[in-house]
């Protein structure tokens, strides 16, 4: 639908509604219709496919309005011309690195049908701009119309060059200015996955737990959505400005994503010579582009900055030293365009078979695969694209372990023994565990060696460069603790396991820091003592002691590095190593630093005493709640990420955020939480609404039937026209 005619559409605005009583899989509509539930979450039945993503396309459009169009903007590498020199950088990155032509190039090699598609979720997306002119802010409006190129150029963006290669980019940045690397600081993507078989499950049912952590803002978010078409029932999420559910279930089966140990990018070093390069003895020339950025000055008028893009057989040169050296940057997912297919394939599938069938094809870059059904199967796919190469282990191309990946291996570009050609490895070439017999799989972004006990994959049976050797930080132990525990798990078992905050890392250390502190006659240690012993091992709100320990953690692993442990990390005893100090003496000083730190702060609301809710805040929009869950680093299932925030409290920036916990019986049970809640758009009363069920480590139930959502209605509309 143009957006100039939005006028054809009929909305009616319900409040009550008698319900029908009948499931979402008999209902189909006459026309499009979006039914919104009292957590702002949109459940959309349409008669067709393209009502579907027209309604979509309006629904998100309706929560994140601005953060699309922002989105948007950036990926046609035109922000500075809207919004300022301040996304200069931005605008360079996506026109040396191609998106904008990716996008052009790759929405006209889909067939007709995802065209389609695609421009009923733009049509959406300007339909509800037009109808709602006073919503969208005037800053963002400037994107409007959006097209499909936008969403392909989005998702390229976002999938290829966020999650696959953002290092590589950042590292290039860093080595053209001689700077020491800081990616150990970057985002750090991540996520965890369970899947329980009939075996290990009380009620006989496969279970399924979906645990993204991803950022809490900008291209990060997720919308939580349902979709009911004829031959689709799905619901879940997907990351804001993707038309395609991206994690979730159905009727028959569900499906969630981690981010894996993947090197899909490379960083190739070239010898430049006569406006070329060096490649085999010969001097090669680049292939250039022109291109243009307009920048928004303060008044209002444009500047234009030409640059030159260089191409390589490597890829877009990204860095140049003054030394005659440059970098060019190489990323699997040439066709990434296709991936939301696979994802929307994914969705239809009924069973095993048809949902191996929908991923074998590989689409989709990178990402783990976690999956159950209501047949009982679970299975785990260390699903990625990875160049087949010529030779070298995992070592050779990334020049040191996963662990530390801030100073990625630099590959010889003058030769062509290492470049690899875009053939990938086949789906049958990847590690996978299907129905294994200890009844359940696990991922928590380590390699794949770990995914369930007793160990049920051999690294030798694949190429030394396809993934790390094993290794292991503190919450894949917990992940793997809290599955193998239990001979019987119950659904609300599980539900409390994904909400556990117990700090693995205290497994670890906590009792030899004691032994060893206990031995220094020093007042502020033997209080810190004290505090740690009286600790329940957990960050939840109330918990005394983990901020202290979370201090003491950092300060000591950043003095002694990553050799922090007397008994290092063992794949024959994976849930009882690494064990002890190192270097006793250097965690008892930590931990006296620390503790006198805290001390000095007291009556700002610190001290050693205080308790992890008063420090680490859940902040976001207007709301402030005391926090629970813990950094990465501790061992916290639940995880999130806090960056300093005004008066000395920490809010969260990355970490758990869409949850699902969902049982496969005769009829599918699910609770979910969206922990920042379902929009971000000014007024809406979404924003943060979901953070004190967070607060309080409740989940919430998933509406999955019409009378269900009925029920729990906000608001109804349909859309006559279409």
């Amino acid at each position: 639908m143009n957006s100039k005619k939005w006028f054809w559409i009929f909305a009616a605005v319900l409040l009550l509604i008698a319900p029908l009583g009948q499931t979402i899989a008999q209902e189909y509509p006459e026309h499009p219709e979006i039914l919104w539930d009292s957590w702002g979450v949109p459940h959309i039945f349409s008669p067709d496919n393209d009502g579907l993503f027209y309604a979509f396309g309006w629904a998100q459009a309706q929560n994140h309005g601005d953060l699309i169009l922002q989105l948007y903007g950036e990926a046609r590498g035109r922000a500075a011309e809207y919004w300022g020199e301040d996304y200069l950088e931005s605008d360079q990155r996506i026109r040396t690195l191609g998106i904008p032509g990716q996008a052009e190039a790759g929405f006209a090699a889909l067939a007709p049908e995802y065209q389609g598609f695609m421009q009923a979720f733009a049509d959406g997306v300007n339909d509800y701009a037009a109808a709602n002119p006073d919503v969208i802010g005037d800053e963002w409006a400037v994107v409007l119309p959006v097209t499909p190129q936008d969403i392909v150029a989005n998702g390229i963006r976002v999938l290829r060059y966020e999650f696959v290669a953002r290092r590589g980019w950042t590292f290039g940045q860093e080595w053209a200015e001689q700077q020491t690397s800081s990616l150990i600081d970057d985002l750090d993507l991540g996520s965890n996955a369970w899947a329980v078989a009939p075996s290990r499950s009380a009620s006989g049912n496969a279970m399924l737990v979906a645990n993204p952590h991803q950022p809490w803002f900008g291209f990060g978010l997720w919308i939580e959505a349902h979709m009911v078409a004829p031959g689709i029932n799905m619901y879940g999420s997907a990351l804001v400005g993707n038309p395609f559910i991206t994690i979730g279930f159905n009727e028959h089966l569900g499906w969630t994503h981690t981010v894996n140990t993947h090197d899909g990018w490379d960083v190739y070093q070239l010898t430049l010579a006569d406006e070329g390069y060096v490649f085999d003895g010969e001097n090669r020339t680049f292939e250039t582009r022109e291109e243009m950025i307009r920048v928004k000055q303060e008044d209002g008028s444009l500047v234009d900055m030409p640059f030159t893009v260089r191409e390589s057989l490597h890829g877009p040169v990204i860095a140049e030293r003054a030394d005659g050296t440059a970098l060019a940057l190489r990323v699997v997912c040439e066709r990434c365009f296709e991936s939301g297919i696979e994802w929307w394939e994914m969705a239809h599938a009924t069973n095993l078979q048809e949902f191996e069938a929908a991923i074998s094809n590989i689409r989709i870059p990178m990402f783990t695969i976690m999956y159950a059904d209501r047949d009982g199967n679970i299975l785990h796919v260390f699903n990625e694209q990875v160049p087949v190469r010529s030779e070298g282990d995992w070592a050779f191309w990334n020049n040191t372990t996963p662990i530390d990946a801030s100073h990625p291996a630099i590959i010889p570009g003058d030769t062509s023994q290492y470049l690899w050609e875009q053939n990938y490895h086949a789906y049958d070439d990847l590690p996978k565990i299907l129905n294994p017999d200890s009844g359940w799989l696990q991922n928590a972004n380590e390699p794949p060696w770990t995914t369930t006990l007793p160990l049920a994959l051999n690294p030798e049976d694949y190429p030394a460069y396809m993934v790390p050797p094993a290794f292991v930080w503190p919450r894949p132990v917990v992940s793997m603790r809290l599955l193998n525990e239990d001979e019987s798990i119950t659904f609300d078992e599980l539900v409390e396991y994904k909400q556990s905050t117990f700090i693995e890392l205290t497994n670890w250390v906590l009792d030899d820091l004691i032994a060893a502190a206990s031995e220094l006659d020093v007042e502020i240690v033997s209080k810190a003592v004290e505090v740690l012993a009286n600790w329940d091992r957990q960050a939840n709100v109330d918990s005394v002691g983990a901020v202290l320990f979370a201090l003491w953690a950092q300060d000591y692993i950043e003095a002694v590095g990553f050799e922090a442990f007397a008994t290092d990390w063992s794949i024959n005893d994976p849930l009882n190593t690494p064990r002890g100090l190192s270097d006793p003496d250097a965690a008892v000083a930590s931990l006296e630093k620390v503790a006198k730190q805290l001390e000095a702060l007291r009556a700002l609301g610190g001290g050693i005493d205080v308790p992890w809710g008063d420090v680490f805040r859940l902040r976001y929009g207007e709301v402030d709640l005391p926090a629970n869950g813990a950094p990465d680093l501790l061992g916290s299932f639940r995880t999130l990420t806090f960056t300093p925030d005004k008066d000395l409290r920490f809010r969260p920036v990355q970490g758990d955020s869409f949850i699902a916990v969902v049982e496969f019986g005769e009829t599918v049970r699910a609770k979910v939480l969206l922990a920042y809640g379902n929009a971000t758009q000014p007024g809406s009363p979404h924003v943060g609404d979901q953070l004190a069920l967070f607060s309080e480590k409740q989940l919430r139930d998933a509406w999955l039937t019409r009378a269900d959502i009925e029920a729990n209605l906000e608001a109804q509309i349909t859309f006559e026209g279409r």
